[in-house]
């Protein structure tokens, strides 16, 4: 970002109402937050705006408000003094601490399982500029340990997905196979309740088969990106791959 022009951080992105700029205070509040920074006033009622949908979209929003009016310079300023302070934190933190239960976007879970939505969200967001600018990472940077962590993230969650939102019939097994940099096989069998499994015991019922960084966009709510392949293949059943596919869409 060092070398963007001002003007291409007022560039919009895939996200509603959200510029680069916005991206960027996005992550630059979320992360003071987590420092101890309160949350800032800003007079709006931001629960009235169109894009605006649960009070943690509240909460990022009123952030971006407050830095709109910010400069490029004085933005990256603020993005490396958050980061600097929150990796010399991080590694600081005892494993308990680590292992403790706290709120998280996903629900009530460990602080560790929290950070590891964080390298998410940052790691989408990084996509999102990206893609904006007209910059999309290579091959190398998306199949770096970023990626396959946010990728880690994504797929603990293709349970619910699968069987809740795709509504999968039980005795269902659903293959997602990735492709290109970001290449791996996701499983959810649904036996009861769906889960991620490592291995199944019989052919898959359903396979979906599409690139690893057009998955995480759908993922996302964001629209296929032109810098990768946007074909989705189907094998067995189709109607339930297809339906899973509607229904990738679970980010909040």
């Amino acid at each position: 970002m060092a070398d963007v022009p001002e003007a291409d951080w007022r560039r919009p992105t895939a996200l509603p109402g959200w510029s680069v700029h916005d991206v960027v205070a996005h992550i630059i509040g979320t992360e003071a937050m987590l420092a101890g920074t309160p949350t800032p006033e800003t007079g709006v009622d931001v629960a009235a705006l169109e894009h605006v949908r649960n009070p943690i979209a509240e909460l990022n929003e009123h952030w971006i408000i407050s830095l709109r009016d910010e400069s490029a310079p004085a933005m990256l300023t603020r993005y490396r003094e958050v980061i600097a302070q929150r990796k010399a934190a991080l590694p600081k933190l005892p494993t308990a601490e680590w292992n403790a239960v706290t709120a998280t976007p996903a629900g009530p879970d460990s602080y560790g399982r929290f950070m590891r939505i964080r390298n998410f969200d940052c790691w989408i967001h990084e996509q999102d500029i990206r893609q904006a600018l007209g910059r999309p990472s290579s091959d190398e940077e998306l199949s770096g340990p970023a990626g396959r962590l946010a990728l880690d993230e994504i797929a603990a969650s293709m349970g619910f997905v699968v069987g809740k939102l795709g509504k999968a019939p039980d005795g269902s097994r659903v293959a997602i196979e990735l492709t290109g940099p970001l290449a791996r096989t996701i499983r959810v069998a649904v036996d009861g309740r769906a889960a991620v499994v490592e291995e199944f015991d019989a052919e898959p019922t359903a396979v979906i088969r599409l690139d690893g960084l057009q998955f995480t966009r759908l993922c996302g709510g964001r629209p296929l990106c032109e810098t990768r392949p946007d074909t989705i293949e189907f094998d067995g059943d189709a109607q339930v791959g297809q339906r899973v596919v509607d229904n990738l869409n679970y980010v909040i």
